[in-house]
């Protein structure tokens, strides 16, 4: 059911109307005499005394059809409610008219603004797309974070799930991408889609994009924790329609950003459990997989077009438990990951990325000469193998005691800190170019001796190195 049908007369709509309802649970309708309908079917529930509500149908068994009703139940009851079946899965209108609007889970405006119109409708499922006709990631998308750019690069057609753990700022760091990604100097377009959000956070991701948003850059689709649990289901599709009419059809690069996944999870298995599904691992359905694939898969590239479809999901892990069916999921259908560390958390780091769990699939397909700069894959290398050396070595240094350590083990701690502060840490509205991103790795790698920036070609380390002190530069 779009925004527009809802303008036009329910009888114009509806092939098949039913009356007879036989019991109310819950946000759950029971309707007797619904012969001819469809699983995941929209309805249209006319009420005698207020305004119409709509619903989805979860279960089908003989002419009894079970529908969920998206506003809920409340003051409903059988013999005052009629039924109407629109006999198609839900379409949204899609278009530029989303761009610079927020909107609730389900489309509707938040802004005070008239609802979203256009000429044209699709799907909310999405249509499948050949992979003969995918095409290959190939540019970046400057997410303007340093440790995203540098060491993780996000590349246009990429799905790069961000993991966190309850406590982490996440949201924060999902929202500072959305204000602040590029494409370079190419149309650039963001979705931002909130799932299960407490109304804390609404108003926080909207002051937060809230100068993108006007500047006609952005929509939002914000689902408060207390909406109805079937529209958490609907808004990543809602989302993701949008995102590939902008991209597929109007030529956009479009990033969008899913916070936060595991809400929607959650609430997939609450509707499972009201369908009376069989219950798979941790209670969750068994075509979880399959689910989260439906959306994952929606982004990409398509031969002969212009535009891009990028996706960054966030998903919190439960406990920190990265084995958690949501995660591990996840990171079975993503190219990559990037994992929020408690431990940088604590040590004032932020975004506390932790870049030696973190890592980009594609990363090598969209840097070098010609998309950032022809030093960015060694140096990102050098700086990861150092940092790992240097782990090694503050573990050491924990048995035995600093002074223990020789002269360049202690260089590898003093990298540890010029890479934390200098280039992972930043502030929460600093946007950082690549090539000053890049520039500031440099300078983390010029506290090592040159004899240890064995990944390095010489010809980089002369023109992009910089001078040390004496003390730290080796033979």
């Amino acid at each position: 059911m779009t925004q527009g049908d809802l303008a036009r007369p329910v009888a114009d709509l509806v092939p098949v109307s039913c009356s007879d309802v036989a019991s109310v649970a819950g946000p759950l309708l029971v309707v007797r005499g619904a012969r001819g309908v469809g699983w995941d079917e929209f309805a249209v529930v006319e009420v005698d005394d207020g305004p119409s509500r709509h619903g989805l149908v979860l279960e089908v068994d003989e002419d009894l059809a079970v529908v969920q009703v998206l506003e809920g139940t409340a003051g409903l009851a059988p013999g005052r409610v009629a039924v109407g079946f629109t006999g198609r899965p839900m379409h949204v209108p899609v278009g530029t008219g989303w761009l610079g609007r927020v909107c609730n889970g389900r489309g509707e405006p938040l802004d005070g603004g008239p609802p979203v119109y256009d000429v044209r409708e699709a799907p909310t499922a999405g249509w499948p797309l050949n992979p003969v006709h995918r095409d290959r990631p190939r540019q970046p998308v400057e997410t303007g974070v340093s440790a995203i750019d540098a060491l993780m690069t996000l590349v246009r057609g990429q799905k790069l799930p961000i993991f966190s753990s309850p406590g982490l700022p996440h949201l924060r760091l999902a929202t500072q991408i959305a204000a602040q990604a590029t494409a370079g100097a190419e149309s650039f377009r963001v979705v931002f889609a909130g799932m299960g959000l407490p109304h804390a956070d609404l108003a926080f991701v909207r002051d937060a994009l809230e100068e993108r948003s006007a500047a006609g850059e952005l929509v939002m689709l914000l689902n408060a924790a207390d909406d109805p649990v079937i529209e958490r289901l609907l808004t990543p599709r809602i989302a993701l329609t949008v995102a590939e009419d902008l991209a597929f059809t109007h030529g956009f690069h479009v990033l969008v950003v899913l916070c936060d996944i595991t809400s929607y999870c959650e609430a997939l298995r609450e509707v499972s459990a009201a369908r009376q599904e069989i219950p798979a691992r941790r209670a969750y359905p068994g075509y979880l997989y399959s689910d989260l694939a439906s959306l994952y898969e929606r982004c990409g590239r398509v031969v002969g077009r212009d535009g891009s479809v990028t996706l960054l999901p966030v998903l919190t892990m439960p406990g920190g438990d990265i084995t958690h069916p949501v995660p591990d999921l996840t990171g079975y259908i993503t190219e990559g990951q990037v994992v929020l560390s408690p431990d940088l958390q604590a040590r004032g780091v932020y975004p506390p990325i932790d870049v030696l769990s973190s890592l980009s699939r594609l990363m090598r397909a969209g840097v070098g000469r010609d998309r950032t700069r022809e030093d960015h894959l060694d140096v990102a290398a050098q700086a990861l193998a150092a940092l790992a050396r240097a782990r090694q070595t503050a573990e050491l240094a924990e048995l035995v005691g600093p002074a223990a350590l020789d002269r360049t083990d202690r260089l590898y701690l003093e990298y540890r800190t010029a890479l934390e502060q200098g280039v992972l840490h930043q502030g929460v509205r600093e946007r950082r170019p690549v090539a000053t991103t890049l520039d500031l790795l440099w300078r983390s790698l010029a506290t090592l001796p040159r004899r240890e920036l064995t990944m390095l070609d010489a010809a980089l380390v002369e023109r992009y190195l910089p001078a040390g002190p004496p003390a730290e530069v080796g033979s």
